[in-house]
């Protein structure tokens, strides 16, 4: 049998990552990301987070470069290529397919007030049963923002995008979406299994901006020579497979069934549980989405708890505060050196922004209880990552009251799972274990390219070569300890919550 490769783009707003994946044994051939340093988020006002999409691409073809030209493959055994992105961020373009503003990325906040007022105007028991969400922040809101505060762009829209579509247009040149990604943008009715025109007509928006429907997995479009050429690639390479990037972190963990759970700690934490049942939070505070198996006649959703200030925050302690002193490994070794509880010290780690878990509330990140005679450097760095491990725990509570009983988590061996501490925290606060895997994002989404290719013939075909690394179960000491700090960390927060 021919050897077959497939690559894989996870396109975050800190890199752009790109893996090369054999498709028969499922072993990692190359990764790498770009920018080496994280790419930055522009805010021009208080709540605002844009970045340029183009920016994406160019790191995008940079980290191709370097992946092909650091592994000795024929570029013709190419099969496939699949997309992973950022969720809910609003890309707009033109007739011609050229951008017409920076994107309004997922951690913007500047439409809370536009999706708080249809949720009462449009009817709780509306938005929840048809959209299984708020209007909130998402997609939908963003436009309606654009369409209010900056008519002349609004008046040149040709289609709007996310930025896993506008990332297959570059590839492909068509533009096009998926039920997943309408649906990350609450432009999906799940009870007429269509798209909401309900939403659209309240918000005066058109329904001919929406990008043309293609699968989850399938032929999404094939390279252009203009886009095989910039990328040094061979034309006609399937496009098969694109999905937001906490749906397509559970895909590339395997997690595809009722009951099972996904994690992700980058920028922002998630966790996300997947369920063949209709089901939302009453306040909105977790979502519900189709995954990427959603079809009309079986209809499983993914629902997403998540927490925008939780990487950032240990990214920001380090670099602005410590101008890059430590390595993340050296934080975490400093963390483990002080006791469960950082001898009081509790870090709010919601800074980056409004929370949905908080019902869009935009409390900013506080540090309680310092000791400037007792705390030190290290006290700092633990109780950033309880403090990340405890907002994970209170919105695990929501899902609990959803009737989402979590007992075990998947998770890729990235980011703050590098870290034992948070892990151990994670595992004894929340009394569940905690999977490790050899995955990410950028391979996840290769392996769903050869689905959408039809290189494999189902989807469990595509995990070959998919392996745990490690398993964190909870201690009863231990949970007993973390339990007694949460108590006090939610405490804390809910007299915050309060003013």
């Amino acid at each position: 049998m021919d050897t077959k490769y497939l690559i894989g783009y996870d396109i975050g707003s800190s890199s752009i990552k790109a893996s090369i994946i054999n498709a028969f044994t499922g072993e990692t051939i190359y990764s790498t990301f770009s920018p080496k340093e994280e790419m930055s988020i522009d805010s021009p006002e208080i709540g605002w987070a844009e970045q340029d999409p183009e920016v994406w691409w160019n790191h995008l073809v940079t980290a191709t470069h370097e992946m092909t030209q650091n592994c000795e493959i024929d570029k013709t055994a190419i099969s496939g290529i699949g997309i992973s992105y950022q969720m809910h961020g609003l890309v707009l373009i033109d007739k011609d397919k050229k951008v017409l503003r920076p994107s309004i990325i997922w951690c913007d906040s500047r439409a809370v007030e536009y999706g708080d007022k249809a949720f009462g105007e449009l009817g709780n028991e509306y938005c929840l049963s048809n959209l299984l969400n708020s209007p909130g922040n998402f997609t939908a809101s963003k436009l309606k923002w654009v369409k209010e505060n900056q008519p002349e762009i609004y008046n040149d829209i040709y289609k709007i995008l996310l930025p896993g579509d506008y990332i297959a247009l570059k590839l492909t040149g068509e533009a096009r979406t998926t039920i997943s990604g309408l649906s990350e943008g609450v432009f999906w009715d799940y009870k007429k299994a269509d798209i909401s025109t309900g939403l659209l007509e309240y918000y005066g928006l058109k329904k001919e901006h929406i990008a043309d429907i293609v699968p989850t997995f399938g032929i999404q479009g094939r390279l252009t020579d203009d886009a095989a050429a910039e990328l040094s690639l061979v034309p006609g390479i399937i496009i098969g497979y694109r999905a937001g990037d906490q749906p397509n972190n559970a895909f590339s963990l395997n997690v595809l069934n009722p009951g099972e759970v996904a994690a992700t700690a980058g920028t922002s934490g998630v966790i996300y549980g997947v369920t063949d049942k209709i089901t939302y939070d009453p306040q909105s505070r977790v979502n519900s989405f189709a995954h990427v198996n959603y079809s009309k006649d079986n209809p499983i959703l993914g629902v997403l708890l998540c927490i925008n200030g939780t990487g950032i925050l240990n990214s920001w302690m380090r670099g602005t505060i410590l101008d890059k002193k430590y390595s993340y490994h050296e934080m975490n070794e400093l963390a483990e050196s002080v006791p469960i509880g950082a001898d009081g010290l509790m870090t709010i780690p919601f800074g980056n922004g409004a929370e949905r878990v908080l019902a869009n509330k935009d409390v900013r990140a506080q540090f309680v209880g310092f000791n400037f005679n007792k705390h030190k450097t290290a006290h700092i760095f633990r109780s950033i990552q309880e403090g990340i491990v405890y907002s994970f725990k209170y919105g695990l509570d929501i899902m609990h009251e959803m009737g989402l009983n979590v007992s075990v988590v998947r998770a890729g061996n990235a980011n703050m799972f590098l870290s034992p501490l948070f892990c151990e925290a994670l595992s004894n606060t929340c009394n569940i274990s905690i999977e490790l895997y050899n995955s990410d994002g950028s391979i996840g989404a290769a392996r769903g390219a050869g689905v959408g290719a039809g290189i494999y013939k189902d989807l469990s075909e595509a995990f070959n070569g998919f392996e745990k690394i490690r398993t964190y179960t909870p201690d009863k000491q231990k949970v007993e300890l973390y339990t007694a700090v949460y108590k006090k960390w939610e405490m804390h927060l809910n007299n915050i919550l309060k003013n």
